[in-house]
């Protein structure tokens, strides 16, 4: 008999459809059964030894809530038995048209996986955990319509003692790369270790996701320079850990991404599902992906009504040449700019989801922009060498490390958000510097968009960061770490940013999440810190901040 190995999680979903994901212990027919009536089926593929499902279901009512249940070769798997939570709902979005029905986005990133139940949290406790108990214990509580998780969904070169446990059963850890994960199994088992968490399966059972991935979903500084690359390559266990990587990400979170049309072309999906194993398909497409990044585009686009996101991949499409160094290559800069424009005027907000944050404090932003400089030669070869194990020892490599990309990002931003028809909004989504803030551009000359612009960063959601790096990053906000970073852009020969930015709210500290509620033309925000009373107790989720967006 199957059983359910991982999931379920509830992926896309629209007014009238959702899809499904699953993991079982073998080969089986997983089926989705709801309480309205409404249903949907598909055959398991197998990948390295596991069996996967993505289901659709479809007929859905807009605007409605069902309750549903997993079913494997017809035996009912989910709810598990005895389960301490309300069973797993799909709600629908509303119809379009509905424009006083709001949109509730939350995000984050950076999830270590919560420790065990009987072991002390060393980080706090965690926001999505946080987020889960208080949906369950009020099951008509306000909740997200879908989650954005911004990257490092799981941490392969940071493993848990227990991982390593584990890993130390399976092979020798004194070989490269120890107690980093190797290969696809490996992989498995950090999604094991962080989707079987209780509170986090029931949540992603009954919440919509959206994910991208971060450097940490495969090495610390993934794709940081060419020669960090070079010296990656020419090591022999690398190889294997980039491909399983990607693999793992295709299957656990690429695909639930795609709306069911876009599953339904996808050749490599098609292929997969039609053989007994689709291992060697999917590894040559990870082979392929390494070698030629314009073969496969991560990135994508999901419409909400007049809601409009674009996911966007800030890892696997650099071009690292120093002399042409880019955030994406010119393809998926195309496809950037073509879905922001596409039908202006049709969408009153504009979401770009991008794991790095786009504006930094300025100091850091400063800082970047010169080893940037610096590892291109501005300066010379002596100064190239320092700059260039400077960027990899303080994780130089955001926006501001990419110049012309930030100018571009910039440009087509101002461009979205000018004009007719021009959208109330245009956020930038972003976690990855584990803490969170609220960032507003102005351009000079009174040439700002129409749009309000704003950056808006939130991370982590389950970590850590050292007492020295927060003292840096509030300092880089300060006046006296603006004029230091002056300093570093005259250094490096670098002309003025074709923006200014101030900090409007925050820096903000803790494992804490951010809800975008969007209803028509206005814009909301909050941002809730997970915490425990000072005498222990059930962890909450604690307002923070919260502000309108729009007047």
């Amino acid at each position: 008999m199957a059983r359910l190995r991982l999931g379920p999680l509830l992926r896309y979903v629209d007014g009238s459809s959702a899809t499904v994901w699953v993991e079982a212990s073998r080969p089986c027919t997983a089926e989705v059964r709801c309480a309205d009536g409404s249903s949907g089926r598909a055959r398991t593929f197998q990948i390295a030894g596991h069996h996967y499902a993505l289901v659709q279901v479809t007929s859905l009512t807009p605007g409605t809530e069902t309750a549903y249940e997993v079913m494997l070769d017809g035996t009912p798997v989910w709810p598990l038995p005895d389960s301490p939570f309300p069973p797993s709902t799909i709600r629908t979005l509303h119809d379009s048209a509905a424009e006083a029905s709001p949109l509730r986005v939350s995000f984050g990133s950076c999830r270590w996986a919560a420790a065990p139940a009987d072991e002390k949290d060393p980080v706090g406790p965690d926001a999505l955990d946080t987020l889960a108990a208080r949906l369950a214990a009020d099951p008509a509580a306000e909740r997200p319509d879908v989650l954005l998780l911004l990257g490092d969904q799981v941490y392969a070169d940071e493993t848990s003692q227990a991982t390593r446990r584990w890993l130390a059963a399976r092979r020798d850890l004194r070989e490269p790369p120890g107690t980093e994960v190797a290969d696809y199994e490996e992989y498995t088992h950090l999604y094991y270790e962080s989707w079987l968490d209780p509170e986090m399966r029931w949540l992603l059972s009954t919440v919509p996701s959206l994910m991208i991935f971060d450097d940490h979903d495969v090495i610390d500084d993934w794709n940081t320079s060419e020669s960090w690359l070079a010296a990656m390559r020419a090591t022999p266990w690398w190889r294997e850990r980039l491909l399983s990587g990607l693999m793992s990400y295709w299957v656990h979170q690429h695909l639930g991404n795609l709306p069911p049309d876009e599953l339904e072309r996808d050749a490599l999906y098609t292929a997969v599902r039609a053989m007994p194993d689709g291992t060697e398909v999917l590894r040559s497409f990870a082979a392929r992906a390494d070698s030629d990044p314009s073969s496969v585009r991560w990135s994508y686009r999901r419409d909400f009504g007049r809601v409009r996101l674009l996911m966007v991949d800030t890892r696997a499409a650099r071009v690292l040449d120093e002399a042409n160094r880019a955030m994406h290559d010119a393809d998926e800069a195309n496809w950037l700019r073509e879905q922001a424009l596409d039908a202006h005027g049709s969408y009153d907000h504009l979401l770009i989801g991008t794991s790095l944050p786009w504006l930094l404090p300025p100091l850091v932003h400063d800082a970047e922009a010169w080893n940037a400089a610096l590892c291109r030669g501005e300066r010379g070869a002596r100064w190239a060498r320092m700059a260039e194990d400077l960027r990899r020892r303080a994780d130089l490599e955001h926006w501001a490390a990419f110049p012309a990309s930030f100018d571009a990002l910039t440009a087509l931003i101002a461009e979205a958000g000018t004009g007719p028809g021009a959208p109330a909004t245009v956020c930038v989504l972003s976690g990855d510097v584990h803490h969170a803030y609220v960032a507003e551009p102005s351009w000079p000359e009174g040439r700002d968009p129409d749009a309000r612009v704003l950056q808006l960063t939130c991370s982590p959601v389950h970590n850590s960061i050292p007492a020295s790096i927060r003292i840096g990053f509030r300092f880089g906000w300060s006046r006296m770490g603006q004029a230091l970073g002056r300093r570093f852009a005259r250094h490096a020969r670098n002309g003025q940013t074709t923006i200014n930015w101030r900090k409007t709210a925050g820096p903000w500290f803790g494992n804490q999440l951010m809800t975008l509620t969007l209803r028509g033309r206005s814009a909301a925000l909050r941002l809730e810190q997970a915490r425990t009373g000072r005498r222990g107790g059930v962890p909450r989720l604690e307002q923070v901040e919260e502000s309108e967006l729009t007047g």
